[in-house]
């Protein structure tokens, strides 16, 4: 199942996670939107843009999941 992308949250979760640790911006807000373009042909970015940031935007700040 390495590898796989699939249309959900989890794995868009997975990805963002992956994801921002390439990415190297101190401003979090821009950092997100970052992260996002670099993921951006994963399939629940493609499906679910808005979803994605919000999706994004609460595991960063809410969770404080990379602070």
């Amino acid at each position: 199942m390495e590898g796989k992308l699939y249309d959900n949250a989890d794995s868009f979760a997975i990805s963002f996670d992956h994801a921002w640790g390439k990415v190297n911006c101190e401003d979090l807000s821009l950092k997100i939107e970052k992260v996002i373009e670099l993921i951006s042909d994963h399939p629940f970015v493609v499906s679910n843009k808005d979803k994605a940031f919000s999706i994004a935007k609460f595991r960063v700040f809410s969770l404080k999941k990379f602070q």
